[in-house]
């Protein structure tokens, strides 16, 4: 292959490269928009304080440290809601991801994404408590989510967030 050519197929690939990144940002956005939805009723149900919507807008941020219980019972919470978890508090894997497609998500992404929850969800099978076992889950899912570049933007997901509510 000739330099130009090279150069030209080098320079496709990385186009591709970040849309595709780009779409599952977007598509990362629309799921983690769609989830929050039912924050506040969670918010309420539990009695949970403030601090948890602060936990949450930082959710992304992979040097925020997730340490609250709360933040786990919330998440958990909202899961619940979404149906996205079965009786036993295991990940429903049909449920989550027809979510997931729901919210704009194509088919091997949503495919993904269920499967990095489900990797996270066997490492801390272990724990008991079940608040704190959905934390290490989310903990664990976030890295995943940042190794492949999807994580959105908080900032854009708040403000849509707080304009609906």
């Amino acid at each position: 292959m000739s330099q130009p050519r090279v150069v030209s197929f080098t320079l496709a690939v990385l186009v591709v490269g970040v849309n595709m990144i780009e779409a599952s940002q977007e598509t990362m956005k629309q799921i983690t928009s769609g989830f929050f939805k039912t924050l506040e009723t969670c918010k309420q149900e539990l009695q949970l304080p403030d601090h948890i919507i602060s936990d949450l807008y930082h959710y992304w941020k992979e040097d925020y440290t997730l340490l609250n219980r709360d933040t786990g019972c919330t998440i958990l919470c909202m899961s619940k809601k979404l149906d996205m978890v079965d009786s036993e508090g295991k990940l429903h894997h049909g449920n989550t991801q027809e979510f997931a497609l729901k919210h704009g998500a194509a088919g091997d992404v949503a495919s993904k994404l269920v499967s990095l929850i489900h990797e996270c969800e066997k490492q801390f099978e272990g724990i008991q408590d079940e608040c704190l076992r959905v934390l290490e889950i989310a903990k664990c899912f976030r890295t995943d989510i940042a190794k492949l570049d999807w994580a959105p933007k908080m900032d854009v997901i708040i403000s849509e967030v707080l304009t609906e509510i």
